[in-house]
Order: C-alpha cells, then structure tokens, then sequence
C-alpha cells in the first residue's frame, strides 16, 4: 500500500523528516519498505529557470533558427540559438540552463550541454511544454507571464509538487489503516506518545446541502445481513473532464491513472478515508436501485468487458432490468460514468466482508474496493464520506445536490466493549506501564474509557478495529503504540527445565528423522488439502469420509486428505519430471476422516522409496531399489523404536500389488509393500514406488518409559525355509493362514523374503521364499521333532494351496 507524505501532512501539522516517520510507522507495526520520490514532472524541473529574451536575430547561416540573448538573472545575457517560429525579443520564458537533465516522452533522459549549432554557440535550450513534460503540445516555445522575474525557477512558477511516498507492507489485520486517515491517525497516537501536541485534521462536510430535490432515486436492500448500511445520493449538471493538478498529482504519487474528475474523486476519498464509492451514470438507471442477489447462471459483462456467469451468492447493485454493479467489487460496463453523463447517483455502503471476499475470489478479480470491504471498513463513516465526495465532484465538476442522502441503516452496528486487566496487561508486557500512560495511548487510539478501578478499564473500541475485540488485542495495541523497543528487560537470565519423559512425541519424531537422514532420506512436509478425486483410487476411502472445505481455494485442494499416500506420489512425479528419480522421501503427518460420531484424524510417519539404491556414479552399478531393501527400513525402524518382536501378516490394503503388516499382538503398526502400477499410472510414474505407513498414534502410545527386561532364550531357535512354487493367484496370506493353523504354539515367526516370477517357472507359476523360525522355550528341539513340524507344513501347503517344493 502506498501512502503520500504530503497527504498525510493534509491530517497532521507536522515536518518531520521522512526517515524518522518511517522509523516510527515500522514500530507501529505498518512496515515501511521503502521510502520513494514522487515529482508531478519527472525531474522536477530542475535547473530550469525563467529567461527574458533580451534580442532575437535570423541566423546567418539557417532561415529556420533564430540567435537569442536571453537574461538568466545573473548580470551577464548568454546566447542561445532557438528554432521556435514564435521566439521574439522581450518574452519571458524557460531556459533550460547547462548540465539541465530533461526526459523526452519515452522517460529517456538527456542532458543540456554548451555547444554550436551552424557555427554559432548556444548556452542553454528555450523549451515547449512537450519539453519540460507539461503538456503534449510542441508548436512553439511557452511564453510566460510577463512580470516573472529573470532566474526565477521554473518549479515554483509551474507549482511543481514533490513529494515522498511511503511503500507500506500493510498485514491483512490492520483494515484500519488502509487509507492515508488511518495511517494518520496511528502516526498520531505514536507522536502523542511522545509527547507531541497533535489534531486529527478531517475533511469538513459542513457545506454540504441540499440544492434541489428534483431526483430522489429509491432504494431497496433485500437483505440487511449482506449490506447492512448504504447510502446515495444524487448531483446532476455535472461535466465530465480531467481532474485538475492537485488531484491527479495525489492519485499519481501512489500508482494510480487519472480517469476523469468523477471516477478520480471516488478514487481519492476512497484512499483518503478509506471507503470505497460508485458512481452511477443516472441516465442508465432504470427504475429503482435494489441491492440484492440473483438467480446463479444470471449473465453480467463488468467493466472490463467481460462477461461474468454469476452465483447465487454474489450481491449485485441492480436496477427493474438487471444487474449494474457487483457490489464491492466491479462496476458494470453498461451503467459507468462515462464522457457524456451530466448527472450520477453516488453510492457509498458497507457490505458483508465475507460475501464481498467469496465473490471477488469467485470471479477472480481483486479490486481497490474489495481489498478493503472483505478485510471490514468503518461502518460510521459511510454517509460522512459520501458527503465529502459530493463536495469535492461539485467542485471539480460543477453541478448540484439534487437529492436527500438515502441511508438504509436498519441496525446499526455496535462498538465493541473490552475489560483491560492492569495485571495481565503488566505481565503479558513483561514491564509494568504507569496506568496514566495506558489511559493516554488507548485515548489516542480513539478507544473511549467507559469506567475505570484499580484493577483495570472498561473500554469501548470503534467498530472499525475489527481486529481489537479481546483484551490481549488491547494489550497489543498498548505495546505498539509505546514501543516494543522501550521495554527494558533484565540483563539475568532466568529459566527453567521442563520435565518431559523420553517418550514424547518431539523426541521420538527426531530420533527417527536423524535414523532416516543417515539412510539417505529427505524429509517432506505435503500440503493437508487436497482433492477429493482420490477416493476413486482405493476401496478403503469414501467420499462420505471427507473433510470438506466451506470455502475452498480450488476444487484441487477442497478436502483434507484421507490418505498420505497421494500427496507423496504427488512429490515423487514433481521430481521424477524434473529428472530427480532416485527418491528416498518421509513425512510425519495427519490424516483426516469425516465419521457419523464426529470427525477422526491420525498422526502417520510415511516412508517413499523410488529409482535406484544410490546416485549414478563410475565406481557404484546401478542397481534398483527392491522390497527387501525397503522391508529393512522399516525393520530398522521398529528395531529402533524397540518393538524387536513384531509380527509379520498379510496385508489388507489395495493400494499395494505385494505387500506386508507388522503388527505387536492384535495392534498393527506399519503397513508396507509395492504401490499398485494402477495407482502410479494415475500420477504418470512409471518405475516402481515402495510406500511404508506407520500408525504414529500407536507407536507412541506402545512405547514405554520402563525399560523392561527378559531373560536370554536357554534354548536356541531354528529357521528352516521352504521354496513353495504356487500359482500366481496365491497370496502370501493363504500361507500364512495355512501355516498358523498347522503350528500354533512352536511356530514363533513366518516371513516372505523372495518373490519370483518368470523365466524357468511353468506359465501361471510364481516362486514364494518363506522362512519359518521353530522355538520351544522350555527345551531343546530335536531334528525328528522340527522334520514332523516341516512335513505337516508341507503337506498342508500342498493340499490346500496346490503348494510344490521347488
């Protein structure tokens, strides 16, 4: 946002250097961030100075150029020599003198040097106003007053008007402070604070009046909720034409482009106070204005001749034959102010913030006026600054007043009333304020004290600081208007140590984020929104199980997440396209679901694994990443975690081709394995991705503080493994199941530690690797004893799964 010194000096009477008010703007919180020149003519016109032509002589040797002598005020004529046709002896005019820099209608700069044109010197340039950049015109030089005196400047003469311009890094909290009144008036609580005698000097409505009632235009609000005041009026005889100087030098030295007198004016109040207007050419009313909304699909062209399909939420400003004006946001193409209007109907209003900001983000548009109605203007000033437009349209367009000011304001919208506690305004400051000091900066913040006790202040705060409603918005007020640099603090430091046991879930996340570092993991933080065209991609989601957003930003990010898994692939295909397809990625997150009895979310550490195990290199073979590289991630893990007694089971998750669970007694802790080619093929991947989640929520909750300790087995345990050649159809959980039904006490573990398919292997075939791990705890096994255990397994297999030895 930027803001104009000279405009600010309109509201207070002060001369402080411009540094020093940026200085004091940064610590009130409006951030400057740069402090820039403004010059109603670029170069301001510098080393131009008035001439009185003192001769004027044919050139001898060029008909078209004249030889001058021109007094500069400085006792001694210079020559110049002049091509103007109108140049003649005894004008005042202005002599741009040497080392002047001037700029030709491309902004490019040169400079004016001594030099000789056909012989003769020339000791400066006599200039037209297309020149100096006063004006277009380039028929001759400009001929000045004639009781100028010589050497007398050209800025003074032309009324050249420099000023600063402050860039404000203005927070979306602070809707009081989006115009120049605002900015004022926190620079005069901070200048009060130092002890400065200062007025908030507001524009005076006190001329406004009633010329003829001759054009009374009704109005008709529909719903108060959504425009609870709004006001208009009408001014007729008006004459469309640019504004004058001062006006478009004050819209220019903040980045806007004068329009005309009408449309600048509206645009001047609007960042002189801070409310937005409109201005209705009358002659394309029809009927009645109605402010209300319209059936969805209702099609209205704005000015910027598009054509806009609207929703049954936006709020228009209507007329008996349709829209006209979407309110607080866009004018409409076809009732604008244009060159031949003679009588407008002004508008000024407060809306609903919500509404004006679901419609400007529904028709993208981002507008002056929406930026301020959706952040909440002041409600109290509607009228007053309606008032102020008028006077200033009639005095830069004539006309009169031909209307009583309409002021629908069924409701009027209340201050806001906050007890200041003494005390826990001292300890949130962290130093205890004399209380007269506190009474003297909520003053100076407009904040009216109701009733005041030893223990505190009973405060009414204006409307307009809608984001000072609670008493530590009070308390920050307080602090910023006082200084957050004139707090002292000890030169002792005090502090404490909080007990936390090692289990906490900061702790373990670190432990396990500095285990994967050292692997060769990145950690990746994914965005909680997203779409909902998920839920298509596994049986397990459902799209009655969404989070949905009230008022999304897009429909790609319009829910919470059901599942980690798709903003990682999502990570995986953005680097896999930008050639970084070796991956090795894990984020602790949350996951989302919308139940009958309220809504569940859960805490999820996720690992990815895609391309290959290590970067290309001449001393490293490229070889890829496989299940059981992945599977000992995770071991590693859990073997960190201290859950060394995991389970391995069948999983029962079809977002995996091949994949396996561990779990500790009936709670599962990880599920892990291949991600579906289906699945990938949806995010365009094309090499294999190994996808691990861990149920963080139980992994934390299972650890334990004890550490607990058991004896060392007396009696050793025995692998023995099986080679099972089985139909491809056969999962790795139908032998489980076979396995544990077979040998319920002695059999202590079964795992899946290879997967063959293809050459050497009769079609429909594929080749499991199962281990299976035989313990009794209370003796030693024997060999007749593990061989009976191995043939029963093998017989089983065999009947019921179809199952050969390889």
């Amino acid at each position: 946002m930027k803001i104009s010194y000279n405009w600010i000096k309109q509201f207070l009477k002060i001369d402080l250097p411009s540094a020093e008010v940026s200085d004091i703007l940064t610590d009130l919180g409006l951030e400057v961030e740069i402090v820039e020149k403004y010059q109603s003519v670029k170069g301001g016109l510098e080393g131009v100075v008035v001439g009185h032509v003192l001769t004027c002589e044919k050139h001898p040797d060029a008909d078209r150029l004249n030889i001058t002598t021109v007094d500069l005020g400085e006792g001694t004529p210079v020559q110049i020599v002049c091509g103007a046709t109108n140049v003649a002896a005894g004008q005042k005019v202005p002599v741009a003198t040497i080392g002047t820099k001037l700029f030709d209608k491309d902004g490019n700069e040169f400079e004016i040097k001594k030099g000789k044109i056909r012989g003769q010197e020339s000791h400066g340039m006599i200039c037209a106003e297309d020149e100096l950049g006063l004006g277009t015109s380039h028929d001759g030089i400009m001929v000045l007053d004639s009781n100028l005196k010589p050497g007398t400047p050209a800025a003074k003469v032309f009324n050249i008007e420099n000023d600063e311009v402050f860039e404000i890094g203005l927070t979306p909290n602070r809707a009081d402070a989006m115009s120049h009144m605002g900015v004022a008036r926190d620079l005069r609580a901070a200048l009060i604070q130092k002890n400065a005698s200062l007025e908030l000097i507001t524009p005076s409505v006190s001329k406004f009046k009633v010329d003829k009632r001759t054009l009374k235009i009704d109005v008709d609000v529909k719903d108060s909720s959504l425009a609870p005041r709004y006001c208009g009026v009408t001014i007729s005889g008006i004459t469309i034409k640019p504004s004058p100087s001062w006006l478009q030098n004050r819209l220019k030295a903040i980045g806007l482009t004068p329009k005309n007198n009408v449309i600048d004016v509206t645009n001047y109040v609007l960042h002189e106070l801070g409310q937005p207007l409109h201005a209705f050419d009358v002659a394309k009313i029809n009927g009645k204005v109605t402010v209300k909304t319209v059936e969805a699909g209702t099609k209205f062209v704005t000015l910027d001749d598009v054509e806009r399909t609207l929703h049954e939420e936006d709020l228009l400003i209507c007329d008996d034959k349709g829209p006209m004006c979407l309110a607080g946001v866009f004018g409409g193409k076809n009732s604008g102010v244009s060159e031949n209007t003679t009588t407008i109907f002004l508008e000024s209003a407060y809306f609903n913030p919500v509404t004006i900001r679901k419609t400007a983000k529904r028709h993208t548009l981002s507008t002056d006026a929406s930026f301020r109605f959706e952040r909440g203007i002041d409600p109290t000033i509607t009228e007053y600054a309606l008032k102020r437009a008028a006077l200033l349209i009639q005095e830069v367009a004539g006309g009169e007043i031909t209307s009583d000011v309409i002021d629908v304001y069924p409701k009027k919208i209340e201050d806001f009333t906050v007890f200041l506690n003494y005390e826990k305004a001292f300890k949130l400051i962290g130093q205890e304020l004399p209380k007269e000091t506190i009474k003297k900066i909520v003053a100076s913040l407009d904040i009216k004290v109701n009733n005041s006790s030893d223990a505190g202040l009973g405060l009414i705060i204006p409307a307009y600081r809608v984001d000072v409603q609670r008493e530590v918005d009070v308390i920050e007020e307080i602090l910023r208007v006082y200084g957050y640099n004139n707090i002292t603090f000890s030169k002792k430091l005090n502090a404490t140590v909080a007990k936390s046991a090692r289990t906490e879930d900061y702790k373990v996340q670190n432990i396990i984020a500095s285990q994967l570092n050292s692997f060769g993991f990145h950690e990746m933080m994914a965005n909680s929104l997203t779409t909902p065209d998920y839920v298509q991609l596994s049986e397990l989601l459902k799209e009655e199980y969404n989070v949905t957003m009230l008022n999304p930003l897009s429909s790609e990010l319009s829910v919470m997440r059901q599942s980690m898994l798709y903003s990682g692939l999502e990570a995986i295909s953005y680097n896999i396209n930008r050639k970084n397809s070796d991956l090795k990625l894990f984020e602790f997150g949350k996951s989302y679901r919308k139940l009958l009895s309220g809504y569940n979310e859960k805490k999820h550490l996720t690992l990815f694994v895609s391309g290959n195990r290590v970067s290309e290199s001449w001393t490293n073979v490229q070889k890829p990443t496989d299940f059981f590289l992945f599977k000992g991630y995770v071991n590693s893990i859990l073997s960190r975690l201290g859950f060394d007694k995991t389970q391995n089971l069948p999983v029962e998750n079809d977002i995996f081709s091949e994949g396996i669970a561990f779990a500790l007694g009936n709670d599962t802790l990880v599920e892990m394995g291949t991600v579906k080619k289906s699945i990938l093929k949806h995010f365009d991947i094309k090499q294999e991705v190994f996808y691990a989640e861990f149920n963080w929520d139980l992994v934390i909750k299972l650890l334990s503080n004890k550490i607990k300790f058991t004896a060392i087995p007396k009696y050793p345990e025995v692998r023995r493994d099986f080679a099972l050649l089985v139909d491809t159809n056969v999962a790795f959980e139908s032998i489980y199941k076979v396995a544990r039904q077979t040998e319920k006490s002695l059999l202590k573990d079964i795992n899946l530690f290879d997967v063959y398919e293809g050459k050497n292997l009769p079609e429909g075939k594929k080749s499991y690797a199962v281990s299976f791990t035989i313990q009794d705890t209370t003796k030693t096994l024997t060999d007749v004893q593990i061989d009976k255990i191995m043939s029963k397994l093998q017989s089983n297999f065999e009947s019921e799964l179809g199952a050969q030895l390889r």
